[in-house]
Formats: C-alpha cells, sequence, structure tokens
C-alpha cells in the first residue's frame, strides 16, 4: 500500500477504532459507572430500609432496568464534590423517578439531598429535599423543547461549589446553587418502569 493512501485512510480507520470501542471524541475525561453487566460499585436501599430484593434494580442487555415498585434508589458506593454526570434514559411508560444528589446522613426512602427531577414531564428541574437553602430557576420553555417523550433522552448534570445546572440533550433546563457541595448521587425507583445507560462521570476537583 502506499504511503498517501494509507494517510487518506488512517482517519477512517480512527474513527471505526473509536466506534467499536464505544469511546467518541467528546467522552474526554469521562469514566463509566455504569459496566453494563451488573450494578458493581452501586449500593440500594428499598422503602422502609429493606435490603435489595434483586427485583427492583437489575440489567437487562446493558440496561438498568427499575420497575418503580417499591420506592428506592440505587447510588454511588464514592463521594462526589465537583463533577460532570452524564446519563441516558427513557420511561417505557410515563411516570417518575429523579436523580439523587450530594446525599447527606443515612439513607433512606427519601434522604435529605438536592434533587434533579426524573418526572418525564418536568425532567431536569432542580429542588431540595429535605430543608435546605437553595435558589433554583427552571426555564419552561427549554424544557418543552428538550425533552423527547417516550425516547432515549440524555441528561448531563454539572456540579461545582454548591451550584448545580442541568442540561437535557445538550440544552440547559435549570441552574442554581444550594448550601450542599458533596454526597453519593443516586437514581430513583418511583412508581413506573424506567431503563438507565450510558451512566459516566468526568471528576472537575
Amino acid at each position: 500500500m502506499r504511503i498517501s493512501r494509507f494517510l487518506a485512510l488512517a482517519p477512517l480507520a480512527l474513527g471505526i477504532g473509536l466506534v467499536a470501542s464505544g469511546v467518541h471524541a467528546g467522552d474526554k475525561g469521562f469514566v463509566e459507572l455504569f459496566n453494563g453487566k451488573d450494578l458493581t460499585g452501586w449500593k440500594t436501599i428499598l422503602q422502609n430500609g429493606k435490603p435489595d430484593d434483586n427485583k427492583t434494580f437489575t440489567v437487562k442487555e446493558s440496561v438498568i432496568v427499575v420497575t418503580g415498585q417499591p420506592n428506592g434508589y440505587f447510588y454511588t458506593d464514592k463521594s462526589y464534590k465537583n463533577y460532570v454526570l452524564q446519563f441516558d434514559w427513557k420511561y417505557i411508560k410515563d411516570g417518575n423517578s429523579g436523580c439523587l444528589v450530594h446525599i447527606q446522613g443515612k439513607h433512606q426512602v427519601w434522604p435529605k439531598c438536592i434533587e434533579v427531577q426524573g418526572l418525564q414531564s418536568d425532567h431536569g428541574n432542580i429542588f431540595p429535599v429535605g430543608k435546605i437553602e437553595n435558589s433554583f430557576k427552571k426555564n419552561a420553555e427549554a424544557q418543552k423543547k428538550a425533552i423527547k417523550m417516550g425516547q432515549w433522552n440524555t441528561t448531563e448534570i454539572i456540579c461545582k461549589d454548591g451550584e448545580i445546572t442541568s442540561k437535557i440533550n445538550g440544552i440547559q433546563v435549570a441552574t442554581g446553587k444550594s448550601e450542599l457541595t458533596q454526597g453519593p448521587f443516586g437514581f430513583q425507583s418511583e412508581g413506573t418502569v424506567l431503563h438507565f445507560k450510558n451512566i459516566k462521570i468526568k471528576v472537575t476537583d
């Protein structure tokens, strides 16, 4: 093969390699938190402090399937402060959930934290769970444009020294600040079947 032909094909070969490995150009600095096989690196809690029943949170075909019943959440076994979190989600039927950020104290349903709303029609809204000083604002018009009902969506949550910003499919939905600055984060089971995949984080400390 001539050198000129090799150089012409090199970018194409590199692109194929990136797709095959599941790595994309925009993923630089991100670490996968879900291995596509099981919930290694995560813990779970159900309503009334019950242990995991191995039914509420399961993995099927590289997707975390959340039944919605009983209430509970799966959460990171580590605490995080400043980071960018990205994840894909899709409802089978319209329903409710949320990403619990900066979880405080004892794990219970529900813990003191900041919730980035997972309710499909209000996804990305940010508000406190418990008595927490906060100031969050939502752009309802942007939110309506961003959400793809019944389809796979990508949410991005940016945390920086107590400030939190949410984006859906690249569109900023809400932003603001609270007195909480760090803690584990988790995803709720709250009433209906919901799927998650491609959960990844970029720590920015």
